[in-house]
This record gives structure tokens, sequence and C-alpha cells, in this order.
């Protein structure tokens, strides 16, 4: 799965997606019932999953007023939380919240705390923290394994609004994931989704899809063993465990042992989690390094599932599996990339993007091969975070950056072929766009920024300051632009800058409930930036 890496790559895409809605519907190309569903079920500038969508478009396509002219104007604000959240945030507007009405985000820091914050006035409105969960032991880590490696027991995950705007599902780092009431942060059910949560680990955001929640499992630094990648499909109603696939032992539909199964990793880690496909709903996602024999065992695997994770519907690994998973490459190391008319990208940890189509993968017979076409990423660097899709001016765009190879723009055609576009020497973290910007996270320990570039030129448009970080990524909505930064990684503590003055103030927040106790002394504090117009 993983080795510790200074620097952070990452893939970005912008192709063809529209702006994201409380549904969660996967918006592609063709597909007009998207646009109504959001006005019909959720407030048009939501941004209720990693993401944006189910398609994990990392794209805001909806009108706003942040312009390349202003966007090195606007207002940072440093909210403090009681620990880093090292991963993405979501955003509701106009909630209910502690009896009043509010636009709020929403993150898991590092220990399993999630916890909401007024987008407004930076207020935090309620924290969910697991009971009974030694969160200074946690972070501390243990040695565990026949290896003796020290683990830190952390997630990296990013909650999920339902699509009625009343609950959020996060999962922690005790291996479980909660249904939280937004009204006043309490929970109604708590679910294990992993029998040994030190061994594996919830790492990818999760998703709401069709009245489910999913969830995918990984392993963590070091790939201690025993554990299998898997993905659990949550009532969420009840929280009943509705199915279970493994990538391991993918015979046994159960929510394994993890010794119990003769072999171990096939972590599911991509940043973005699983992708579901427009039209069919089907369940798109890659898995790390692990044995493959194209039976019971799918290491290093592109892996489409039916909706509800019953039925493998395709499946597709390179040529060289086996090479792959001695190196540590992992193809899983990022999410697929949907493109258009069924086309789609996977990167990995070798440095390339492969361009694949469902025609390619698709069956329960095993597929090696047959790539459309190859392209190095930046650098030829690994590739390790998520994705952004969106249509731009009528061109469907490819963006690729990583923290030591820099950026690459292509344009992905009628031709469907990736043709390049730009390139930049600046890269870093997780992109996204949104009015015609794209955004890149360079996390660096010194001068770590906020990178804004013009999206089809790929001419610099501004840098804002941050604090250093790991996998945190930033989203634009609402006429803001909101980051965590900081984390608790397994290489360590990675802080984050000390707040300074905050911006103005908007409307107060309602009171707040009693706070949760606070952390142990050891887990460093958390910082969520939002930027605001002036």
């Amino acid at each position: 799965m993983r080795l510790i890496h200074k620097a952070l790559l990452t893939c970005a895409v912008a192709a063809t997606w529209g702006c994201a809605g409380l549904s969660q519907q996967s918006n592609a190309p063709g597909t007009r019932e998207a646009a109504s569903t959001v006005r019909a079920t959720g407030a048009a500038g939501d941004w209720p999953t990693f993401g944006g969508s189910n398609a994990r478009t990392n794209a805001n396509m909806a009108a706003t007023k942040i312009t390349a002219a202003n966007v090195g104007s606007m207002v940072r604000q440093q909210v403090t939380i009681s620990a880093p959240i090292d991963a993405g945030l979501i955003y509701l507007s106009g909630v209910k919240v502690n009896g009043a009405s509010h636009d709020v985000f929403f993150g898991t820091t590092n220990v399993g705390r999630t916890v909401a914050i007024d987008a407004n006035d930076g207020k935090v409105l309620w924290e969910y923290a697991a009971p009974g969960f030694d969160e200074a032991a946690a972070a501390k880590g243990v040695a565990t394994g026949s290896r003796g490696l020290i683990v830190k027991q952390i997630t990296n995950s990013t909650p999920v609004a339902d699509a009625n705007r009343q609950y959020i599902y996060a999962a922690s780092a005790d291996g479980k994931v909660t249904k939280i009431s937004i009204a006043d942060g309490k929970p109604v059910w708590s679910t294990a989704v992993t029998r040994v949560p030190i061994l594996e680990k919830l790492d990818s955001p999760l998703s709401f899809f069709q009245g489910n929640v999913l969830v995918s499992t990984a392993g963590y630094v070091g790939d201690t063993p025993p554990y299998q990648g898997h993905i659990a499909v949550l009532d969420a109603k009840t929280g009943a465990i509705r199915k279970v696939w493994n990538s391991l032992c993918s015979d046994r539909a159960e929510l394994l042992e993890p010794a119990s199964c003769s072999q171990t990793q096939s972590a599911i880690w991509g940043r973005a989690g699983i992708v579901v496909v427009p039209g069919t709903g089907n369940l798109l996602f890659a898995t790390g390094n692990g044995p493959w024999d194209g039976k019971t065992a799918w290491g290093d695997a592109e892996i489409m599932l039916d909706p509800s994770a019953t039925k493998m519907l395709g499946n597709w690994t390179t040529t060289n599996n086996e090479e792959l998973n001695k190196k540590d490459q992992d193809v899983g190391s990022t999410s697929p990339v949907l493109l258009g008319d069924g086309y789609f990208a996977q990167g990995g940890k070798d440095g390339t993007i492969r361009l694949l189509n469902m025609n390619v993968i698709k069956g329960t017979a095993p597929h090696q091969g047959g790539e459309l076409q190859v392209v190095e990423v930046p650098g030829k660097t690994q590739l390790l975070s998520a994705s952004a899709t969106a249509k731009i001016g009528g061109a469907t765009y490819l963006f690729a950056s990583t923290g030591r190879g820099g950026t690459t723009a292509w344009t992905f055609g009628a031709d469907h072929q990736l043709k390049e576009a730009w390139k930049s020497k600046t890269g870093g973290n997780t992109p996204f766009y949104a009015g015609g910007l794209l955004y890149i996270y360079d996390p660096a320990q010194r001068g770590a920024k906020l990178h804004v570039f013009d999206a089809v030129s790929g001419n610099p448009v501004a840098d804002l300051d941050t604090g250093s970080g790991h996998w945190n990524s930033p989203i634009v909505v609402d006429n803001r632009i909101a980051m965590p930064e900081g984390a608790i990684s397994g290489f360590g503590f990675v802080g984050g800058r000390r707040p300074g003055a905050p911006a103005a103030p908007g409307a107060p927040a309602a009171a707040a409930p009693p706070a949760p106790p606070a952390p142990p002394q050891g887990i460093p504090p958390g910082i969520v930036d939002i930027w605001r117009l002036p």
C-alpha cells in the first residue's frame, strides 16, 4: 500500500460533470436529470460529499463570485479545532443546528472526532467524539503485528451527508461508522465495519447512495498484516451491514476476521474512494498491493461492482501486476477518474495514467492489459491523491499534479485521446476546480501555499498563505474557500500554523451544546482555514 514519502503527490482531472447536489447522483455528460435533482432535493450551494457528487468530480460548476481578479484579496480566518482534519470537508447551507439556521462545514479529525463549523463566523457548533476510544494511545501508536511496527490508529476519511439534510455519516479511528444528527451532534447509530481496527483503516471518504452508506477499508503505513481491503454497504436508516465485498477471499461475503484469510493487503485507499458510475450506479474503485489471481484475489486491480456490491461486473489489472506488487507500486494509490463516454483514467504509484473504458474491463473473466493510452504523471512520480472533473468552455481537461513533478494539463476530446495542453513546475496535493480557476494545495513544511491557476492557460493567479499538512484538500463553495491544515500521520505529527487574528465575523451562531472532553495532551490542535471575499 504505502511507504513513507515526504512529498505529496496528487492527481486531479477536470472532465465533464456538472455541479453537485445533495442527491449525490453521479452527474455525467448527457444526464439532464442531474441539475433538476439538485434543485428538488437540496440546496444548490451544498457540497454534501467528497468531490461534490458520487462521481467524485472535485469540480464545483455553480456560479461563484470568486474570480482571478479578487481571489488574492480574500480574507483568511483560522478556526482552531480539537485535532487536525487530514482530509476534506463537506458543506451544507441553511441547515438547522442548535435551533437556528447555519451554513456549516463538516469534517472528521485524525482521531475520529467529527466537527461542525459555522461557515460565516468560524464558531464550532458541535463536536462528536466516539465514546470509549483512547485517542492518546491511538495517536501515540502501538507496536502491531509480527514485525512490531508502530501503528498510529487514525482516520483520513471525509463524512457524507444524507439526502434529507438532517444527518451526516462519519468514520472514526475506532473502525466504526456513525450516523450523527446535524441538529445537535448526537449519534443515532454506530456500526463497526472491521473486526480489527488497529490493522484495517478507514482511509477514504464515505458515500451515500440509494439509501446506503458505502465504506471502503485499507491498511496502515507499513502494511502491517493481516488485513484485507473491503467494501461494506450499510443501511442508512438502521446501520445494519447489508453487504460486504472482500478484495481478497472475495468468495466470502462477510466481515472477515483478517487472520482467517490466508492472503493479506489489497487495500482500497484512494483519496476519492468509491466512484459511482453515472446512469448505472455501478461502483468503480481500485485496489492496492496484494495477491492477484483473477478469481478470489484482486490486488492492484480495477474493480466494478453492481450498486449493491453483490456482483462483480468488471475487472482489470496491468500485464505486470506481479512486478507492481513487488515494487510497492499500487494501482490503487489513487481512485479512477471518469472522463465520459464510458472512458476513465487510472493513475498509480508507477508514475503513469492509463486510459481505459468500460468495454476493456467488463465481465467476470480476468482482464490484463489492453490500455488504450498511457501518459506519464508529471516527473513520472507517484500519484497518490484525488481527482477533479469538469467541462471548461466545451473542452474536457485532465489535470495531474505532484509535489515533486509539478502540474500537467491534458485535453480529452472526441478522438478519446489525452493531449497535453500545458505544464507548470508548481505542484502539490488534491486540486479543485471552480469558476475557471484550479486550486492546488502544496502542504510543504515550509512555505505551504494554496496555489491558484487559470485552469485553461495554466497561468498562475494567486498564492494563498496556509499551514503545512498531508492529505488535506480544499473546497470552493458558496463564495468561500475552506481547507483544513495540519495532520497526525503515520509519519509523525505535522503541525499547521497557529491561528492569527480572525476576520470580521458574520452573524453570530446560536449557543453550542456542551463540548466533549478535550483531547488528551500530546494531540495537536487542528486548524480549518476559511477564506471569504472582503
